[in-house]
Formats: structure tokens, C-alpha cells, sequence
């Protein structure tokens, strides 16, 4: 039997019991920007306005039934928004999308015309904006929501999805890596 355990400690920073400190903070963040992941604008409309923000954290967690899950701040607009309407739409980026993603990411950006500068159709599901060139959207329904510290975890039951992109852009992703946007084609 060969054993792979490579000996010697490894230099970890161990967490203190009790609020994280700054320093810990800083390290976390520092750390998790090396985790690459898609980038996406989360959606939604209520009482006839619109919300959107551009996102990294989402994952699918089912596909019987078609299920995703989407991290949003909880004390966003677009968190308390999700929250209260029950419905909304993820849409996955390509890197022609990066103008559009850094603008939905910016902070104080004005509700009222939110969406006046990124091309987008409305679901037929949902009603919620689906941007133009999506690789990939789904339209969902919350079926569950769970507090993760400063978070709030939504998980939907997809109603309706589909592709919008140009066959060309299906293989230029949008990714967010160390703290930046990528693209994986030239």
C-alpha cells in the first residue's frame, strides 16, 4: 500500500473563536479571488421596477427537478428584492458581456433606469430581464432560502431556460478570477 500523505505541517492561519479580525478578513478575501467561477446577472421585478446585479456565486444543485442556488448579499436591493418577489433570472455571461457585468456590479448605481444601458428581453416566465447574448438563462421560481452569515442563499426550481448566445460566444464564458474578469477565448 503506498501512502501519499506528504509529511511536515502545513502553515495554516487558524481562526480565532469569535468575530473574525481584519486580518482574517483580508486573508479570506485574498484567498477566495483564486477561485474561478462564472459570472452571471441575477434579476428580478418587482412592483414594476427592475433589479439586477452581476453575480459569482450561483452553482446548480439538482437536475431532477432543475434546480440553482444564488448567493446575494442580504441587505442588497437585489437580495431583498429576490427575496420578496419569489421569482427571478440568472443569466450566464460571455466575455462581449464584461461591460455590462462591471456596471450591475458597481455600488449606488441608480434604480430607476438600472437597465437602461445593457440590451435585454423579458422571460416569458418570469417576466424578469434576460440579457441579450446570454450563453445560458434560467428563469426560476424560490423554493427555499437560507441566512449564511452576511448572505442569503436562494434556491429555485428552474420554470423556463435556454440559450440566446451566438455559436460563436458559446465558447467565451465570462470568469471571475483573482479579483478580475477573464475570458477564456483570445
Amino acid at each position: 500500500m503506498c501512502v501519499m500523505e506528504t509529511p511536515g505541517d502545513l502553515d495554516a492561519h487558524r481562526l480565532a473563536g469569535g468575530p473574525p479580525s481584519d486580518a482574517d478578513i483580508d486573508l479570506y478575501r485574498r484567498l477566495s479571488a483564486d477561485i474561478a467561477a462564472g459570472v452571471a446577472v441575477v434579476s428580478t421585478s418587482l412592483r414594476n421596477r427592475d433589479y439586477a446585479a452581476t453575480v459569482s456565486a450561483f452553482l446548480s444543485v439538482s437536475y431532477d427537478p432543475p434546480t440553482l442556488l444564488v448567493s446575494l448579499y442580504a441587505e442588497s436591493r437585489i437580495g431583498e428584492a429576490v427575496a420578496e418577489a419569489g421569482t427571478w433570472a440568472l443569466s450566464l455571461l460571455s466575455g462581449k458581456h464584461q461591460g455590462a457585468a462591471n456596471w450591475l456590479a458597481s455600488p449606488g448605481i441608480p434604480l430607476q433606469g438600472m437597465l437602461a444601458q445593457v440590451p435585454y428581453r423579458r422571460g416569458p416566465a418570469t417576466g424578469s430581464a434576460i440579457l441579450n447574448g446570454a450563453l445560458a438563462y434560467f428563469e426560476l421560481r424560490t423554493v427555499a432560502t437560507h441566512p449564511a452569515a452576511t448572505h442569503l442563499l436562494v434556491v429555485g426550481e428552474v420554470l423556463a431556460m435556454g440559450s440566446d448566445a451566438a455559436a460563436a460566444e458559446a465558447v467565451d464564458p465570462l470568469i471571475h478570477f483573482g479579483s478580475q474578469y477573464h475570458r477564456l477565448a483570445p
